[in-house]
C-alpha cells in the first residue's frame, strides 16, 4: 500500500490564522480564523494581529485535525509559513510549529508564502500541467511566475512599487469605503460602467508592474471633482469602482498576454488574495477563450491566505526531502 504522508500546516503571515491537514497531496481540512479587530483602524495593526494569532492558533489546529479525522500520532511532518509577512504574526506560527515538531519528534518544513500561493493551483482535481504561468496578485505582491515544477519557480515580472491589492484597498479608502475595501470595490463594480472614467496606466518596460501612478491619478481626479461637486463620489460610486477595477485588471492582463508571447506557455493560472476578485476571474477566462489559453482559477478558499496552500507546498517539499532545522527563523521579507 502507498505510504500515507500526513502533513499539518500552519499559516500566520498576516491577519488570518489557518491550519490544514494534507494526506498524500489531498487537502482534508483548511480551517481559517479571521480577525475583525482591524476594521476600526482601517488596516492591519501588527501588534493586534500577533495577539489574535496567539488566541486563535490552538483552536484552529484542533479544528483542522478534527475535521480531517486525524490525531497527533498520524502527523508525519509539521509545516509553517516562514516568509514573507508581518514578523510578529510569523513568529507565532513558527514557534507553534517548532514546538509541535519537537514534541512529536517529526520533521519541520518551512514554506515561502508566495510559492504556496502559486501551488494552490495544484489543489483542485483540474490542475495545470508544467510549465505554467501564474499571475500572483495580493495586497503585498504582484508577480508573474513561471512554474517549471512544484519546487522550481521563476519570477519573470513583479511590481516595482505598490501591489495590485494595495491599489484596490487605497482606492477604496479614497472612496470612503471601510476596510477591507478591495472586496467592496469588486461588489460595487458589478453595478457600474467600467468605461465611465479613465485613469493612468503606467508604461513599465518588460513584464514588471507599477500601481503608484494609478493611485495618484485617482487621488487627483477625486480631489478635482469633489472640489466642484462635493457629492461626486457618492453619486458616482459604482462607476468609479468599475472604472478603477477595469483599469487595474487591464494592466494585469496586458502583462500576462506579453508573458505568453515571450515564453510560449499557454497554461495560465492566477493566485493570491486579489485572484478572488470576480472581475479578474471573469476577464482572465474571457482572455483565455479569446487567445486560446487554458486557464485555471483556484476555489475562493485557496485564494486568500490559507494553510491549504502551505500544506500542498509542504507535501512536495516532503517528497524532495527539503526539511528545516530548529534554527530556521521567520523573515518579514525573503527572496525566493
Amino acid at each position: 500500500m502507498e505510504k500515507q504522508i500526513c502533513i499539518l500546516a500552519i499559516e500566520s503571515s498576516c491577519d488570518e490564522t489557518s491550519a490544514s491537514v494534507c494526506i498524500n497531496g489531498e487537502i482534508l481540512s483548511n480551517h481559517i480564523a479571521g480577525q475583525t479587530v482591524h476594521e476600526r483602524y482601517g488596516g492591519v495593526v501588527p501588534e493586534l494581529a500577533s495577539r489574535a494569532h496567539m488566541q486563535n492558533i490552538v483552536p484552529v489546529v484542533h479544528t483542522a485535525l478534527a475535521t480531517a479525522k486525524c490525531s497527533m500520532q498520524d502527523i508525519d511532518a509539521v509545516a509553517f509559513t516562514q516568509a514573507p509577512g508581518l514578523i510578529g504574526s510569523l513568529l507565532v506560527g513558527a514557534q507553534f510549529a517548532k514546538s509541535m515538531a519537537l514534541a512529536l519528534d517529526k520533521p519541520l518544513i518551512a514554506v515561502h508564502h508566495m510559492q504556496a500561493h502559486v501551488l494552490a493551483n495544484l489543489i483542485p482535481e483540474e490542475r495545470p500541467e508544467f510549465p505554467f504561468l501564474c499571475l500572483t496578485v495580493s495586497g503585498g505582491h504582484t508577480q508573474i511566475v513561471v512554474a517549471h515544477s512544484p519546487l522550481r519557480l521563476e519570477v519573470i515580472g513583479e511590481t516595482i512599487d505598490d501591489a495590485a491589492g494595495e491599489a484596490f484597498d487605497k482606492t477604496a479608502k479614497l472612496l470612503g469605503l471601510p476596510y477591507p475595501g478591495g472586496p467592496l470595490v469588486d461588489k460595487y463594480a458589478k453595478e457600474g460602467n467600467p468605461e465611465k472614467f479613465k485613469f493612468a496606466e503606467p508604461q513599465i518596460p518588460e513584464l514588471n508592474f507599477s500601481f503608484s501612478g494609478l493611485k495618484t491619478s485617482v487621488l487627483y481626479f477625486l480631489q478635482a471633482q469633489t472640489k466642484e461637486h462635493p457629492d461626486f463620489i457618492k453619486e458616482n460610486l459604482v462607476d468609479l469602482c468599475a472604472s478603477v477595477q477595469h483599469t487595474i485588471i487591464r494592466i494585469l492582463l496586458k502583462k500576462v498576454k506579453k508573458a505568453v508571447q515571450q515564453t510560449g506557455i499557454r497554461q495560465i493560472c492566477i493566485a493570491g488574495g486579489v485572484s478572488a476578485n470576480s472581475g479578474l476571474r471573469a476577464q482572465l477566462q474571457e482572455a483565455g477563450r479569446k487567445h486560446g489559453w487554458k486557464t485555471f482559477i483556484p476555489p475562493f478558499q485557496y485564494c486568500t491566505d490559507n494553510a491549504g496552500m502551505i500544506a500542498i507546498t509542504a507535501y512536495y517539499k516532503y517528497l524532495a526531502g527539503q526539511f528545516a532545522d530548529m534554527e530556521v527563523s521567520p523573515s518579514a521579507r525573503s527572496e525566493w
